[in-house]
């Protein structure tokens, strides 16, 4: 997908706050608010947004123990690493998946609501599965979000853009 500035400055604006009401979203990128939510419609369409989302805070919702656990398979066939993602993602308590290099196979954030429910997902829901040879979990004691996240234009876009507003400013 190409992004111009505008696309690039919608995107930050959206990551920053996705319930921003679009006529507030065009004054602030600076274009019309039709086209803006044609933009914004576009760039779902794209593929470059996947969904708009609350953040919850965790205490808010009743979650006190959040942890990252890590976990190694004994054999990594495509069928049992397939099942072994659906069982753990069909769960509240996941919060993020992750397939991983290194030592571990995967990790995964979660959120529960105390010590006692993080060890009863631990041993209810993980340590069953004969495909997982060896947990790890480490606690989180603190969390924060960047708001911001990377949008990386290949190289030939931003000059084709470049020579396009250097054309306009010379026709201006």
């Amino acid at each position: 997908m190409n992004f111009d500035k505008i696309d690039l400055r919608i995107l930050r604006e959206l990551r920053n706050n996705a319930r921003i009401p679009n006529k507030v979203l065009a004054a602030r990128v600076g274009i019309a608010p039709s086209t803006c939510i044609t933009r914004v419609r576009r760039l779902v369409d794209g593929g470059a947004i996947s969904g708009f989302y609350a953040e919850f805070n965790p205490k808010g919702v009743g979650v006190t123990a959040q942890a990252i656990i890590c976990l190694r398979m004994t054999r990594h066939a495509r069928e049992e690493i397939d099942s072994f993602r659906a069982h753990v993602l069909a769960r509240d308590e996941v919060v993020s998946f992750f397939h991983v290099s290194g030592d571990d196979d995967f990790m995964l954030h979660v959120a529960t609501r105390d010590v006692e429910h993080l060890r009863e997902f631990i041993m209810n829901t993980l340590s069953v599965r004969p495909e997982i040879v060896h947990i790890e979990t480490r606690l989180i004691f603190e969390e924060r979000r960047n708001p911001g996240f990377p949008v990386y234009v290949p190289a030939q876009q931003m000059e084709d853009s470049a020579e396009a507003s250097a054309a306009a400013a010379v026709a201006a």
